[in-house]
């Protein structure tokens, strides 16, 4: 059977904005986290359809329709699972080639998980030798200590430590049974050739004597690494990456995301620096949603990936006036992709791992609060005072700011843009609006973010495409056969598409509804919540899986999704929203979608007027254990039910005394979780 590559599937799903796909079709209007709209699959006349950017789905209150992107273009388009990737892979540019899997290609793919599992035992194996090897601790864990960074970001980031000789990596790794040709094609190892460029048969480490700093992708995958030398007087580059390979593209990977994803996601904030040493400390001084180029200039596959997150980027600069204007064309990146940008500026001589451990973790913040202002202002100001004297470097500078706001795509904003670069430089406004639409008339370069029009036309764009399907949401409780074809395609097994998932799922039975809902809760609290913190090195995921580890779900559905989230962790991944929203399985994304989408949110007006009301996040805590106790004692409950029903009919007195004897012990635990219960602060939304 034809099918389209996993590889390709993902990367058409990475790059699928669902706010921009959704936009074709409907306008979206921001209303608190989330975008509002009438929904294009039913009539109504005030909007009940959300789309969460955060979380990447959909959903209408009126009908019920539900999903993530590829769902939202089957239910618009009715097309199947393959026909919508299609549309997304023709709107981003994707190349789409069908084909069966060849052994050739099976070979690929294997050497492609080879080299995932090489770097990361790499990384084990640096980081061993940091924490262990005498080397390691007094020439690499000094370094680190020096920098003021504690085990909790050391672990939490993976550091390690290359001793300084030529093989020892290479060494361990073979004696470990992997292969060469892996750690040459990671770029591990380095092929010493002759002046002809003939191999000479020699191999050595290509890291030697520095401290490490694993690189992940944002499933949390080592894909590469950064590389610092220690060496006082060594004649070779101070930082050192991995060469590009099939796992590791440095224009795609922005160093931290891994760890930084949920705090930008919650934080709605995403701040860029330029080095590793300055996403630790800032990790470590409390500020998690930061991440980092790793020196490299910012590219467009960086920026997508940072718009998956959040539309808000804020810049941290050291004051170095060469550095600044060197990253000027990066921000207009960043202002073409939509992304709202803004700058801080330390002072001069300071970066932001530097400032952070001068003037502490709290003022630091502080300073980020006071010291952020606007990407446009900021520039304007900038060259406008280099230009001050100047007519000829004025009117240049002018230009420049305009074509910084030609890259804005929001009509609105660059209107005020305008008028500010107008108001700062003394210029009549009307002379600006001109110049600037001279500029703005000039064609777009092909894959850019789409051309800003001119001020007084709007955001260019064209209408949105009409609706094509209407109706309400069918209740989906099992696959149809064309969607059993393509779940099939893409890897499910039988079993999953007969309501499986393990053992887990056997011998289901009806429930009640009191059951269903305590499950569904568990549930609930998984996707949402998977990857917070609950006490150190324990997230919300951890410890809800351990606490259900003897328990078994009654619920199909809610069976099958906790089977699935404790294989996506087992896998080393949070089991997330915006990944299981995508799920093969229609049910599964439908309930996805059901519990990741509030209708309603709370209202800033309260606090303006300063009334505190906490938010779900601030009581994860007693929010999983009144999920789990709950549980807990409804089936107690139910067994308690079963075993007083087999009091009426004994078949024999010792089964009578067993009974009677369980029904003892399940009345104390009966009672001792509803003590538990009254301790524990009730969850936020009944």
């Amino acid at each position: 059977m034809a099918r389209i590559p996993k590889e390709t599937v993902d990367q058409i799903i990475h790059h699928a904005d669902i706010v921009e796909v959704v936009g074709d079709f409907v306008s979206l209007k921001k209303k608190g986290q989330n975008m509002w709209a009438c929904c294009p699959f039913h009539h109504e006349k005030s909007p009940s359809f959300s789309v969460a950017p955060a979380k990447g789905l959909y959903k209408c209150f009126g009908c019920g329709k539900a999903g993530g992107v590829v769902q939202f273009i089957m239910d618009i388009e009715g097309t199947s699972y393959v026909e919508a990737l299609k549309y997304l892979a023709k709107k981003y540019g994707i190349d789409v080639q069908e084909e069966e899997k060849t052994p050739e290609q099976q070979l690929a793919q294997n050497e492609k998980d080879s080299q995932f599992i090489v770097s990361n035992w790499a990384k084990d194996h640096y980081h061993q030798l940091l924490e262990h090897n005498e080397e390691g601790q007094s020439v690499g864990w000094s370094y680190l200590r020096q920098r003021g960074l504690n085990q909790t970001t050391i672990a939490t980031f993976e550091l390690g430590y290359s001793l300084d000789q030529w093989d020892d990596l290479l060494k361990a790794a073979e004696k470990a049974g992997y292969e060469r040709k892996y750690l040459e094609k990671t770029g591990l190892v380095v092929v010493r050739e002759d002046d002809n460029g003939q191999d000479t048969g020699r191999r050595y480490d290509r890291f030697r004597g520095r401290v490490m700093f694993p690189i992940h992708n944002v499933s949390g995958r080592v894909i590469g690494f950064g590389a610092r030398t220690l060496k006082p007087h060594d004649k070779t580059a101070k930082y050192l990456n991995s060469p590009e390979s099939e796992i590791y593209h440095k224009s795609d990977v922005l160093y931290g995301l891994y760890q930084a994803r949920q705090a930008v996601r919650s934080e709605e904030q995403c701040y860029l620096v330029e080095g590793y040493l300055d996403v630790l400390s800032l990790h470590q001084g409390g500020v998690k949603n930061v991440v980092s180029t790793s020196g490299t200039s910012l590219t467009d596959g960086q920026i997508r990936l940072v718009k998956r997150y959040t539309d808000n980027v804020t810049v941290l600069y050291d004051g170095d006036a060469a550095g600044i204007r060197a990253s000027l064309r990066g921000i207009d990146m960043l202002l073409e992709g939509g992304l709202n940008v803004r700058v801080v500026l330390f002072p001069d001589g300071d970066d932001p791992d530097s400032y952070i451990r001068k003037v502490g973790d709290q003022r630091f913040k502080d300073y980020l609060e006071t010291a952020s202002q606007d990407f446009i202002q900021f520039k304007t100001d900038l060259v406008s005072r280099e230009a001050a004297h100047d007519p000829v470097k004025k009117a240049e500078a002018i230009r420049e700011v305009l074509q910084s706001i030609a890259k804005v795509p929001d009509p609105i904003k660059r209107q005020v843009f305008l008028q500010q670069t107008s108001q700062t430089f003394g210029i009549d406004e009307q002379v600006i609006i001109s110049e600037y639409n001279k500029l703005a008339r000039q064609p777009a370069k092909p894959g850019s973010a789409g051309s800003s029009g001119n001020v007084s036309g709007g955001s260019g764009s064209g209408a949105p495409s009409p609706a094509r399907a209407t109706g309400s949401a069918p209740q989906t409780a099992r696959l149809s056969p064309e969607e059993e074809a393509e779940a099939l395609m893409y890897g499910a097994s039988p079993e999953d598409l007969a309501g499986g998932g393990g053992e887990a799922t056997e011998h289901l039975e009806p429930v009640p509804d009191v059951l269903e809902r305590c499950e569904r809760e568990v549930v609930r609290l998984l996707l949402l919540y998977s990857a917070q913190p609950l006490a150190p090195e324990v997230s919300v995921a951890q410890y809800l899986l351990e606490q259900l580890d003897d328990t078994t779900f009654k619920t199909s559905i809610y069976a099958d999704m906790l089977h699935l989230c404790r294989e996506e962790l087992n896998q080393g991944r949070w089991p997330e929203v915006r990944t299981l929203i995508q799920h093969g399985r229609a049910d599964i994304r439908s309930v996805v979608a059901e519990l990741a989408t509030e209708k309603y949110e709370l209202s800033p007006n309260w606090t303006t007027h300063q009334i505190y009301v906490p938010r779900e996040l601030d009581v994860l805590q007693p929010a999983c254990d009144n999920a789990i106790l709950r549980l807990n004692k409804v089936n107690v409950e139910r067994e308690l039910a079963v075993r007083l029903e087999a009091l009426r009919n004994p078949t024999d007195e010792a089964e009578m005394m067993d009974n009677l004897q369980t029904i003892h012990l399940l009345k104390q635990m009966d009672n001792q979780l509803a003590n538990l219960l009254g301790t524990v602060i009730p969850r936020l939304n009944g």
